[in-house]
């Protein structure tokens, strides 16, 4: 009789669990519970959530009813920490998270210092990271400011130090951070400024009909008579020999809109 017993309770969690499914979501938490929204079963029998489970351990949240919270307090999280959230649900119907977006991290870093030496050694400390995001180097030249490179960051509440190699272009020069989260809204630093000690760069010939050359290695843009960009880059020297004829405009170094003539 107790292997019948036992048979049957087996079966009925193998047909349970192969009629199930999993809603996961992955992210960290910043300081906000989830909601959700909980349909009956299509069979009309009870609610359609039977499990949640934060980091492998099941929730003691009420979560028969039409709409519930995953409360994160109950787990006492620290802001930052990393986060995977199961809702396992039957598999006739499907419970919708109201608010996914709380587990994505946010920019919300305060900049403790910065500065820059005139060989482009950039540095700067945060604070008050709740999420692992990149920070953007921008660096301002030809009167807007140029992304220049990335900078992973490490997310945590802390004191954090950060450190990027720019390449300064000659006289004054300014650059900054900016981070951009799920909202893609740019959050900016301010900006540090640092005079260089590279020296001014030009170019040659005027009238070219194949290479480019600068008198040092530079970021460079160059513009059709339209105000397309065409060539873009960096380096000594630049091959135009596949542009068609007439005026372009140039930027490099700290100069901006300069001419020249593709023969």
């Amino acid at each position: 009789m107790k292997k019948i017993i036992i048979s049957v309770v087996f079966s009925l969690f193998f047909l349970v669990s192969a009629n199930a499914g999993v809603i996961v979501l992955e992210g960290h938490y910043q300081g906000k519970n989830l909601y959700v929204q909980n349909p009956f079963a299509g069979a009309g029998v009870g609610f359609c959530v039977f499990e949640v489970t934060v980091n492998g351990e099941v929730t003691t949240d009420e979560i028969n009813s039409s709409a519930f919270e995953i409360d994160f307090g109950n787990f006492q999280f620290q802001l930052g920490t990393p986060l995977i959230v199961k809702i396992k649900h039957k598999d006739d119907c499907k419970p919708k998270v109201l608010n996914p977006e709380v587990l994505k991290p946010k920019s919300t870093f305060d900049i403790v210092n910065m500065s820059a030496t005139k060989e482009g050694d950039f540095k700067w400390k945060s604070t008050n990271e709740t999420g692992k995001l990149t920070y953007v180097v921008e660096q301002f030249r030809w009167n807007k400011w140029v992304k220049v490179g990335e900078v992973d960051g490490v997310g945590t509440a802390g004191e954090n130090e950060y450190t990027f190699k720019v390449d300064p272009h000659s006289g004054e020069n300014q650059v900054r951070v900016k981070q951009v989260d799920y909202s893609g809204k740019p959050r900016y630093s301010q900006s540090v400024k640092f005079m260089s000690a590279a020296e001014k760069i030009t170019f040659s010939p005027i009238k070219v009909a194949t290479d480019i050359k600068f008198t040092a290695e530079t970021l460079f843009e160059i513009f059709d008579s339209y105000g397309n960009i065409v060539k873009k880059g960096y380096g000594n020297s630049v091959d135009v020999s596949n542009l068609s004829k007439g005026i372009y405009y140039i930027n490099y170094d700290n100069s901006t809109g300069e001419t020249f003539v593709k023969k």
